[in-house]
């Protein structure tokens, strides 16, 4: 039989498990409750919990009573308004009455109850938050240049520390060694003790004082010398033996491409840098061993620092091929796509400099997607799609599952276009 022995900490009053099925059983309701949060709180404000509230309608169960059965006639003292017989209307307004949590005027009478409300961690939140979302199409790449290692279990060694003592082996040890040390002492005694009897027994004429006198002395040194024998010994501690192994796992790396041109308002780059965020929030959730490329461009592109990504001042024309270019030089130089699983994400408004559209197209075509897992476009404008959107859709028909593209009208659709960007899609 095995035993398993829930060890989480649990705050005060509180039951970790308790919590785990209730937020479980009403899944549905907190996690409509948390998209409703999203769209109205800040993403850079996504790390903090938040305050859920379930309306009581839906938490409510039904349940069964022992009622009293048959006809009762109660008499209430103190009563001046009703006699037996009585209809009592019921308070108006519902049930709701006048002390619950909803809106509306005040009243005298009736009674309600206010909605269960009760506040998520910021590890339940980001849950719900990213609930079903993945890195689609990651692959097993070949596992070079690993520099994390995990102790793993290798055998039992005579050496080691004392954290490491293996108690059931080390007792087994010990059980063996008195056994093998005990035995020609037991085997010693038990002859001497039955060879005390026979000259016990013999007739008192022929009895032999000095053989008794010497069985009984060699019997006393005898259990002295098993009762010396150590129940345990330095000799049987055994420790489990434990080595450095190459710990195995994927690598990916996050193009961060952004359109910083002349046509890019401060809107537009404030609802591209929310989507980058909450993009950083994800990978930084999902996976521990993910780089991030930041790549601006307006005419000319440049790989860049997070903090020169997110809040440089830098603009121009526009050209977005320029940005395209240096992410194939980037993944040339330093990131093979044989050891790298490579995602790439672009945020743009869609205006581009006149036939690059078309040149976009046939790197993306021809040398980029080849090489990627998967490529997500964001196009942030209320306006008609322009040249870029057209051809980039050609490349999303040419390659269904690893390239995907939505439109951002505001800042309120960041998050649903998110989730249909990396939503959870079958292999393709």
């Amino acid at each position: 039989m095995s035993y398993f022995i829930d060890r989480r900490a649990n705050g005060r009053h509180k039951s970790a498990i308790n919590r785990q099925r209730f937020l479980q059983r009403y899944r549905k309701h907190i996690k409509r409750a948390v998209e409703d949060s999203v769209n109205q709180r800040s993403i850079t404000d996504m790390k903090r919990g938040e305050k859920i509230t379930i309306p009581d309608r839906d938490i409510s169960e039904p349940v069964f009573r022992h009622g009293r059965g048959g006809e009762n006639t109660v008499v209430s003292p103190g009563n001046r308004e009703f006699t037996e017989g009585d209809r009592i209307r019921r308070p108006s307004g519902g049930g709701s009455g006048g002390d619950g949590s909803g809106e509306g005027a005040a009243s005298n009478q009736g009674d309600g109850v206010d909605e269960f409300a009760f506040t998520l961690t910021q590890e339940e939140f980001l849950d719900f938050v990213f609930d079903g979302l993945e890195l689609p199409h990651l692959e097993r790449k070949q596992l070079v240049d690993i520099d994390e290692v995990r102790p793993v279990r290798a055998g039992i060694s005579r050496d080691g520390i004392p954290a490491r003592m293996n108690v059931v082996r080390s007792m087994r040890e010990a059980y063996a060694r008195r056994i093998a040390m005990r035995a020609p002492l037991k085997r010693a005694l038990k002859e001497a003790e039955a060879l005390l009897e026979l000259e016990r027994e013999k007739d008192p004429v022929l009895r032999n004082p000095a053989r008794i006198a010497e069985l009984e002395e060699e019997i006393q040194r005898l259990e002295k010398r098993i009762a010396g024998v150590p129940y345990i010994d330095t000799y049987d501690l055994r420790y489990n033996n434990m080595a450095n192994q190459p710990m195995p796992s994927n690598k990916a790396v996050m193009f961060c491409v952004m359109d910083v041109s002349g046509s890019m308002t401060q809107a537009h780059k404030d609802i591209a840098k929310r989507f980058f965020l909450l993009l950083y929030l994800f990978l930084e959730r999902n996976y521990e061993r993910i780089e991030l490329v930041f790549i601006r461009h307006h005419t000319a592109a440049k790989e860049v620092d997070e903090q020169e990504f997110f809040y440089s001042r830098e603009t121009g024309g526009t050209i977005v091929s320029s940005a395209l270019n240096l992410l194939d030089e980037v993944i040339e130089a330093r990131y093979p796509p044989g050891q790298w699983n490579l995602y790439v994400a672009q945020a743009s408004d869609g205006d581009n400099w006149d036939d690059d559209s078309t040149t976009c197209r046939q790197l993306l075509t021809d040398r980029l997607m080849q090489r990627l897992q998967y490529f997500a476009y964001v196009e942030i404008t209320p306006h008609a799609h322009q040249a870029l959107w057209d051809e980039y859709k050609k490349v999303e028909d040419a390659f269904p599952g690893r390239f995907a593209m939505e439109q951002i009208v505001e800042a309120g659709d960041i998050y649903s276009v998110f989730r249909e960007l990396f939503r959870h899609r079958e292999a393709v």
